[in-house]
């Protein structure tokens, strides 16, 4: 029985061969022009790759020629799409490649632009000129052929110069120097001791006896009696360094703070110095001037032979006033105040020590006797007590002194100050003197004013305490100053 033909199977359709057997050529590939490339370890040449006009080189295996590697002397197949052959591989024995700079670079497909350097420079627009402050910026790439303006870094603009303090001007050197220096009489007396300087150490002799007691019973009593004398007489002759220059100048430097003059301070200082003791017929010399760093118009006689002025003194006043202030302090020394000052204070210290050590001692016996009770308080004081009376009933001629000798002091002390101030107006300066003491009782007048806007007031000393200043106030010493004022002088 036939059965119909299946119109499925008369539809033309493409009809695929049979793949050849290993050894017989392939046919070609669908489309293609040229047979096909043969399989690996064929003997048949592979066609060429698309595109390409020399042939490619056979698959792996193939009995064809592969192409050279690094380091061969054939060329390397061109690249796709290039006519030109391409570059040997780095390392070949063929020249490199051209560089940039060269004008035949290769060819690359749709070409490649030119590199900088290669052929004619782009011309690039010229470059703005260059501002201070500001860097001028050029398109990238190469730089214009012509000569671009010099670079100028950033700078910051200077700043405006801070106008310098005008320099203080000097204080005025008004004095009248009438003996230029030059002596024109000799003093009897160098150095002496006026009335005031006696009453100093008249004043001192108990504090002087109390010292001897205290030192004799220290020496002689740790020391013996042998041991104890010679203690006791070397404090004796100890008092000898009061005029001993160079133990002087220890004291000055190192108790009081006193310096030498720098070369510029003294320019200033000794022709005001030479001119008042030329006045006194002093020799220059025989005192030695220092300097103490203070803002205070002040000045010292310290020692035996050092007369100190403070720097506000030396730079800020005139030159006549500063010799008023030079010679105030000259009448100190020629009066004999300040050695015999110094040499009362020396010889009372033993006895002050010891005194501030009964003091310190009961301090405390009463603060500790508080802690216990009040009875134990009021004991302590009744010792107290009966002590200070058996001292004044059995040595009445020494606690006696020595309770009045502070205020004994002061009063020497508030008449040398007037004397030391004759002595200035006998010399000439008692019109500069005067204008210093205004300046001293402006000050005060000053700092009153002050207190009294801020809504203070300042406590002023009550009758004993004014007993106690060594120095007289401002319009007793204008006062004393009135006859010489008078007389113009």
């Amino acid at each position: 029985m036939s059965y119909p033909p299946d119109p499925a199977a008369q539809e033309p359709g493409p009809v695929y061969p049979d793949p050849p057997y290993p050894g017989t050529p392939a046919p070609p590939y669908p489309g293609s022009a040229v047979p096909a490339p043969p399989y690996p370890g064929s003997a048949v040449p592979a066609p060429p790759y698309p595109g390409s006009a020399a042939p490619a080189p056979p698959y792996p295996g193939s009995a064809a020629p592969a192409p050279p590697y690094p380091g061969s002397a054939a060329p390397a197949p061109p690249y796709p799409g290039s006519a030109a052959p391409a570059p040997p591989y780095p390392g070949s024995a063929a020249p490199p490649p051209p560089y940039p700079e060269t004008p035949a670079p290769p060819s690359y497909p749709g070409g490649a632009p030119q590199y900088p350097g290669a052929g004619a420079a782009p011309s690039y627009p010229a470059a703005p000129p260059a501002h201070p402050g500001v860097t001028p910026t050029y398109p990238s790439g190469p730089q214009p052929t012509a000569t671009a303006p010099p670079y100028i870094p950033p700078q910051t603009p200077p700043a405006a110069p801070t106008p310098a303090a005008p320099p203080e001007a000097p204080a005025p050197d008004d004095l009248d120097y009438r003996h230029a220096g030059s002596r024109i009489h000799v003093a009897a007396h160098q150095r002496g001791a006026d009335a005031t300087a006696i009453g100093q150490l008249a004043v001192q002799v108990p504090g002087f006896l109390v010292s001897l007691a205290v030192v004799a019973s220290f020496a002689v009593g740790i020391l013996g009696t042998a041991m104890g004398w010679l203690v006791i007489l070397a404090w004796l002759a100890s008092g000898a360094l009061v005029f001993h220059r160079p133990t002087e100048l220890a004291f000055a430097r190192h108790v009081m703070k006193l310096r030498a003059p720098l070369a510029e301070e003294r320019a200033r200082l000794e022709p005001v110095w030479r001119e008042v003791t030329a006045r006194a017929g002093i020799e220059a010399h025989t005192y030695e001037l220092m300097v103490e760093n203070s803002t205070d118009l002040n000045a010292v006689a310290a020692a035996g032979h050092v007369v100190g002025v403070t720097t506000y003194a030396l730079n800020e006043i005139p030159s006549s006033n500063l010799a008023a202030v030079l010679a105030h302090e000259l009448g100190h020394h020629t009066g004999g105040h300040a050695w015999t000052g110094l040499l009362g204070y020396w010889y009372s210290l033993p006895g002050r020590i010891a005194w501030a050590f009964m003091r310190g001692i009961a301090r405390i016996a009463i603060r500790v006797a508080s802690v216990f009770s009040l009875a134990a308080t009021g004991m302590v004081y009744l010792f107290i007590g009966m002590f200070v009376i058996g001292g004044f009933v059995a040595a009445w001629y020494i606690t006696v002194p020595l309770v009045a000798a502070p205020y004994l002091l002061a009063y020497v002390g508030r008449q040398g100050e007037l004397r030391a101030d004759r002595q200035a107006a006998d010399l000439g300066f008692a019109p500069h003197l005067a204008q210093v003491l205004y300046h001293f009782q402006a000050q005060e007048d000053a700092v009153k004013a002050q207190a009294s806007a801020q809504g203070r007031q300042l406590k002023e000393p009550g009758g004993l305490a004014k007993l106690l200043t060594t120095h007289p106030d401002n319009y007793t010493r204008l006062q004393a100053l009135e006859p010489y004022l008078q007389l113009g002088r």
